[in-house]
């Protein structure tokens, strides 16, 4: 069993949903990223989505854009997110770490090669935005055989063939984007995302989490009450960025924790209202 597995059936056992913050590796400057990783745990993180910089985050608003830039800037490359992970984990051994990008610098290191080095530094999974499924399997045959979750994206234009494809080859979860649009967007639809959840864990058998436009605690409970994780980003994001080198890992853990009692609170209320239904 995967350590991602491991965690959601853990969380399941306990009433509880998974929240998955992201940060970008090397943002606003490499000697923080494992002190906010470990910051993340802190808060109540349960997985924590690693970004890796890129120079054309198509999928990413202008928030984690800047946040690649940022990083790229101090020269941040693939094997120094690889060793930051390695970093976290001589203190942290229980907490997934995935890591989230683009195909241009796991192609440069060659996907064999990569996934060694992933799992070596203590990866537990991937997600590759711009590999779709129908041209992934070797990329999920050689994440698995290194004990790696290959993770996949779904969208609200997603129909049965795609989310059967990804069902085939995900494990660990996956990340059903909740708008059309990029990271940052706004108006998140909470009935429409409710309305979509149940073919998806059915077409792929395993958990839902939703991101893109969870902004507040508000937002990240009403997601817990229907999905199986939070996926929070640019929020996250704009705290750091908003704060001095000195002030960021205690303002990303005011922003995390608020996220986590959300969370927590509206899941409670909606085991309780569904008890106290069922016992009329």
């Amino acid at each position: 069993m995967s350590k991602i597995q491991a965690t959601f059936e853990r969380l399941q056992a306990q009433g509880r949903k998974a929240l998955i913050p992201f940060i970008t590796a090397g943002d606003p400057g490499p000697a923080l990223t494992v002190p906010l990783m470990h910051t993340l745990v802190d808060a109540g993180a349960d997985i924590i989505e690693l970004g890796v910089p890129f120079s054309d985050p198509m999928a990413d608003g202008p928030t984690i854009q800047r946040a690649s830039e940022r990083a790229l800037a101090k020269g941040v490359s693939l094997r120094q997110v690889l060793e930051m992970v390695a970093n976290f984990r001589a203190d942290n051994s229980e907490t997934p770490v995935v890591l989230m990008g683009y195909a241009n610098p796991i192609e440069a290191m060659g996907v064999a090669r990569f996934a060694e080095a992933a799992f070596g530094a203590g990866v537990d999974g991937v997600l590759v935005v711009d590999y779709p499924p129908e041209e992934s399997v070797e990329f999920a045959q050689a994440m698995r055989e290194h004990a790696l979750d290959p993770i996949f994206l779904l969208a609200p234009t997603s129909g049965e063939a795609r989310i059967s494809q990804v069902g085939a080859l995900a494990s660990g979860y996956v990340y059903y984007v909740s708008l059309k649009g990029v990271t940052g967007s706004a108006a998140l639809d909470v009935a429409a995302v409710a309305a979509r959840i149940p073919e998806i864990r059915a077409r792929t058998g395993v958990p839902v989490g939703v991101g893109f436009g969870i902004r507040d605690a508000a937002t990240a409970g009403a997601v817990a009450a229907i999905a199986d994780a939070v996926v929070v980003g640019s929020r996250i994001i704009e705290t750091i960025e908003q704060s001095t080198p000195e002030t960021a890992c205690a303002n990303v853990l005011d922003l995390v924790a608020g996220l986590r009692r959300g969370m927590d609170e509206a899941v409670g209320q909606a085991v309780a209202a569904k008890d106290g239904g069922g016992g009329v």
